[in-house]
């Protein structure tokens, strides 16, 4: 009998453990400030009534940065239909550091910069946990988070196949009314 309830406990704390690595699904997205290498602040609600895809990324990355090169081209197709992709950086970035990885890569979507502290939380990780970048959060016309990669990149959400779905599923989404105007990025 007291092998069976160490069991059954061990059990339990193994199946709150994994369901408090990925965070639950849908869920508000709330709002997350973005600081621009031209020294304002975007906010996230100013995208509502657009599908957008928010990633967190570091400017280092070589992952990150072909994600933001295959999202350029995304967006070319995706945007005027309403799709607003958005990065954020988060590895010591501040507005040098941006400014360059968007001279470099020239981005068709805004990129700034938070602090990895807001980053976590907005993605409900711990800082504990070891996260692996880039961070991908899909938003519906309505706020909510419909997708996000798991902690550790294994769902593969970042492949051209799965984005496209993605972003195929919340374009014919019903919602607010998408405005004809796009944001780009603006380096400065």
């Amino acid at each position: 009998m007291r092998r069976f309830g160490f069991l059954t406990t061990l059990a339990l704390m193994l199946a709150v453990g994994a369901g408090a690595t990925d965070p639950v699904i849908p869920r508000p997205a709330g709002e997350f400030a973005i600081f621009m290498p031209n020294g304002q602040q975007e906010l996230l609600t100013k995208y509502r009534g657009k599908p957008v895809m928010m990633m967190f990324i570091f400017t280092t990355c070589p992952h990150c940065q072909s994600l933001c090169q295959l999202v350029t081209k995304l967006n070319s197709e995706y945007g005027p239909r309403g799709f607003q992709p958005l990065a954020v950086a988060f590895n010591d970035a501040n507005a040098a550091t941006v400014g360059d990885f968007v001279r470099a890569y020239r981005p068709n979507f805004p990129v700034g910069f938070a602090p990895r502290e807001s980053v976590l939380d907005y993605l409900k990780y711990t800082n504990t946990q070891r996260l692996t970048v880039p961070q991908i959060v899909f938003i519906d016309k309505k706020g909510s988070i419909r997708a996000q990669t798991q902690i550790d990149n294994s769902d593969r959400l970042g492949e051209e196949p799965k984005l496209r779905k993605e972003i195929e599923a919340l374009l014919a989404e019903g919602g607010a009314p998408v405005s004809d105007k796009r944001v780009v990025a603006v380096v400065t």
